[in-house]
């Protein structure tokens, strides 16, 4: 069993020992069979032998054999290729990944569309500020003005087809040069047609224009405080420029102008108060209530103190309007004539006067009486001295307030007054007076 072990073939890098069969079967501890060297028949076919070192497995140190059919290291080698093979494959595939991913992402996003609502009527209900707009816009215009003080804008409305425009006076004061831009971008020039500094109005007018829209006037005594207001005009120049709010109060007594010192300039005007925004350029332009109707021609804000940088320049919401009443009345004067009429009772006021309500002077200008005489004043029974405390049973507080009570009416209209004398009060009936006005 064991030579059957033995005499199996050999690895072919294993040769076994050269020495001869007693000496191998002594070192392996097998007795070696009689005739077994003799018979040239039994003997195995002579192999070949690989040349090289002697395998001795009792040696000291058994041979380190190696493949000599592939190179060293060449396990590691393959090893590393594969992971480097990996590695690329690995990168590409996510280079290729990343480069389709932005392609996709930049289709995608070319191809985004966002919620949005469709294309709707454009049309607008007549009483809301958008329709308000569409009606009066055509109407309205920007005047570019020049003259010998500088240049400046203003804004105004379309009273005819004849081709007058109502403004402010204090716009066109000192014009040389007056030009009308329509709001479709059309510019002509106009001329002055007369103007009153009292009332802070004028009137211009410009040929050839076809087309014109004027506005519709309504009624200011119909205005109640809490309305709905809308102005149009070019504050800062900027054309069409349309705001919003209400009707704060009306019957407010404000003067402004008096830049002349002389009080030619000033206007007195029993205003309409309004918080829709009005800046400098707007001056002129119209107020109009819920049916697109002007009531009042805007002309003043109250704006920040000057020299006081810590308050607000612009507006604030408080601007003042003439009302459509005494724009109406004025501009049919100032077109027919040229110049505007103002309702008198004919006595001379004490504007020192810092008392409660409106005191007529002892004496008039020149040392002549301070009531004229046979005038509505005098005619009332109004005496020099007296304090004049209401007009129409509406309290005055000043000399500015009676004016601008009395200027509120037509020449002609009757009036009451309510008047101290000897600290005691009465009520006396006159009919105002007329007086050109500049």
């Amino acid at each position: 069993m064991a030579d059957q072990q033995q005499s199996d073939t050999a690895p072919s890098w294993w040769s076994r020992p050269s020495a001869p069969a007693a000496a191998a079967g002594a070192e392996t501890g097998h007795a070696a069979e009689p005739g077994a060297g003799s018979d040239p028949a039994a003997e195995p076919a002579p192999q070949a032998t690989v040349p090289g070192p002697r395998y001795d497995p009792w040696g000291e140190r058994p041979l380190q054999v190696a493949d000599q059919g592939k190179a060293p290291g060449g396990r590691g080698i393959r090893l590393r290729h594969a992971v480097a093979l990996s590695l690329g494959t690995a990168l590409l595939a996510g280079g290729i990944g990343g480069w389709l991913g932005v392609l996709a992402e930049r289709q995608s996003s070319t191809r985004l569309e966002l919620p949005q609502a469709a294309v709707e009527s454009k049309g607008r209900a007549p009483e809301s500020v958008a329709g308000i707009a569409a009606t009066a816009l055509p109407g309205v215009v920007t005047l570019h003005v020049r003259g010998s003080g500088g240049s400046g804008t203003g804004t105004g409305f379309v009273l005819d087809q004849q081709g007058h425009i109502l403004t402010n006076n204090h716009v066109v004061s000192d014009a040389e040069d007056i030009t009308v831009t329509f709001s479709t971008g059309e510019s002509v020039t106009a001329e002055l047609v007369g103007r009153d500094s009292g009332y802070d109005l004028a009137v211009v007018k410009v040929e050839g224009v076809r087309g014109l829209q004027p506005l519709s006037l309504g009624n200011s005594e119909n205005v109640k405080v809490g309305d709905p207001v809308v102005a149009i005009g070019a504050p800062f120049d900027l054309s069409n420029t349309v705001t919003a709010g209400i009707i704060s109060a009306t019957g407010r007594p404000i003067t402004a102008g008096g830049d002349k010192g002389d009080g030619s300039d000033i206007s007195y005007v029993d205003a309409l108060q309004t918080d829709a925004p009005i800046n400098p350029g707007n001056s002129g332009g119209p107020l109009l209530d819920a049916k697109a109707r002007v009531i009042g021609i805007n002309s003043a804000i109250r704006g920040a103190d000057k020299g006081d940088p810590e308050k607000q320049s612009g507006s604030i919401g408080l601007g003042f309007a003439i009302p459509v009443n005494q724009g109406k009345r004025v501009a049919e004067e100032l077109i027919r004539t040229g110049h505007a009429t103002h309702p008198v009772i004919g006595v001379t006021l004490d504007m020192e006067y810092t008392g409660d309500g409106a005191r007529v002077a002892a004496k008039g200008e020149g040392g002549k009486p301070a009531v004229t005489a046979d005038g509505p004043g005098a005619r009332a029974g109004i005496q020099g001295g007296d304090v004049i405390t209401k007009v129409d049973g509406v309290r005055v507080h000043g000399g500015d307030e009676l004016v601008i009570k009395i200027r509120a009416h037509r020449p002609g209209d009757p009036l009451t007054l309510t008047v101290l004398r000897d600290g005691s009060e009465r009520t006396l009936e006159l009919v105002l007076g007329s007086a050109n006005g500049s």
